[in-house]
């Protein structure tokens, strides 16, 4: 998985690029946590569910 990925942020209204702030194994599957490199607005995704889209 990459380290990096751009993604729309509601903070900053534009495509940022976000980095992997964090990532661990859950019996859901994979827990990943996005942090915008401009404004620190974080969002995560566990096996793949966005949940900045709810």
């Amino acid at each position: 998985m990459s380290l990096e990925i751009s993604h729309d942020c509601p903070d900053c209204d534009t495509e940022e690029t976000f980095y992997r702030a964090a990532s661990t194994t859950l019996h859901l599957g994979e827990k990943t946590k996005w942090r915008c490199t401009t404004c620190s607005y974080t969002f995560v995704k566990i096996n793949g569910i966005d949940s900045s889209a709810a």
